[in-house]
Parts: structure tokens; C-alpha cells; sequence
């Protein structure tokens, strides 16, 4: 006996009422999309897109943070869209209270290049270099950025506000600590 061969591919399983998924025979679905309307995605924000401008301006040579309130969860989304592919730029909502937040718009690409050019300034002159008081998130960006550098250590100093970040030039670096760890334990 031979097999029957099913011209229809694996898994499509149209319906009979039309074809197409989605609900309403023909494909009409009302404007709906599984029981969602569906946002015209080509309508431009023009406060979004004035505001992504002025992040963008601002964000040139800056290695503080834009700290953006008052917007809603909408207009939040949009500005994490603008930047999602970028990763010199990072954005986080921060909630404050029951109903407010703060969006903050990181330059991360700049606050790595401050503290590569920190880095090298610590190594060059053999000399402590403290940074300016930072973030948490800002702090962990520099220490994240810094622990593959050699000769360098990178701590956190100071209490809340004034928490900032020390970079000091090793003598031996961390090639030479470990090698004195592994004599020290014969």
C-alpha cells in the first residue's frame, strides 16, 4: 500500500470559516486584533519626539543622568523604544510613590569613556583619582566597565549622597596578588 502524501504543510491548520486567523470569516476582524485595537505605529508623538531631541542634545558630552517626571506609562514606553538600541544610552523607571514615577536616561557610553580616561589618569600618575558622587546604577556601570582594566582597583567610598567611586593604581597588579596567594598557601 502507499502512503498518502498531505500537500499541506505541518501545522497549518486553517479554519474553515475563511482561512484566516483571527476571528471573522475573510480575515475581517472589525479593527480588532485578538480582542485589542490596534495602534496606528506610523502616528508620531510630537511631545515624544521633542523630548527624545532634547535627551539626545543634552546627552552629547554629559555624564549625568536626565531625570524626565510626569510622564505616563505610554509616554514612558516610547522613550524606552527611541532608546532600546542603543547601548550608549540606557533608560530605567524609577517608582516614587503610589502613582509617580521618574523616567532617568543614563549616558552609559559616556560615563564609560570618563572612567576609562579616569582610569588611565590613575595609572599614569600612580596617584588615587576620586570620581564625582554617583548613583548606584551609575557606580555599577564604572565598576562593571573597570574590572578588566590591570592595575587599577576601583572601590566605593563615602555614605548615601556622597557615595562616589576611588580608582588607585596596584603596585604589583592582580597577576603578581594571585601568584603571591598560590605561595602563600605552600
Amino acid at each position: 500500500m502507499e502512503e498518502q502524501k498531505n500537500d499541506k504543510p505541518r501545522g497549518d491548520h486553517r479554519r474553515r470559516s475563511g482561512g484566516r486567523p483571527g476571528g471573522r470569516p475573510g480575515g475581517r476582524s472589525g479593527g480588532r486584533h485578538n480582542g485589542h485595537y490596534r495602534r496606528d505605529r506610523s502616528e508620531r508623538n510630537p511631545k515624544i519626539d521633542a523630548l527624545v531631541r532634547q535627551i539626545r542634545e543634552e546627552l552629547i558630552d554629559s555624564i549625568e543622568p536626565i531625570v524626565i517626571p510626569e510622564l505616563n506609562a505610554f509616554e514612558r514606553k516610547l522613550i524606552h523604544r527611541q532608546f532600546d538600541n542603543n547601548s550608549d544610552i540606557v533608560t530605567k523607571t524609577y517608582r516614587l510613590g503610589d502613582d509617580d514615577y521618574e523616567l532617568r536616561v543614563y549616558p552609559v557610553g559616556n560615563l564609560r569613556r570618563y572612567a576609562q580616561k579616569k582610569a588611565d589618569e590613575a595609572i599614569a600618575t600612580r596617584n588615587k583619582v576620586v570620581l564625582p558622587h554617583m548613583s548606584n546604577y551609575e557606580r555599577f556601570v564604572v565598576h562593571d566597565y573597570l574590572k578588566d582594566v590591570d592595575n587599577i582597583k576601583t572601590t566605593s567610598v563615602g555614605e548615601e549622597d556622597d557615595r562616589h567611586i576611588e580608582i588607585e593604581p596596584e603596585v604589583f597588579g592582580r597577576g603578581l596578588r594571585r601568584i603571591i596567594k598560590k605561595i602563600k598557601l605552600f
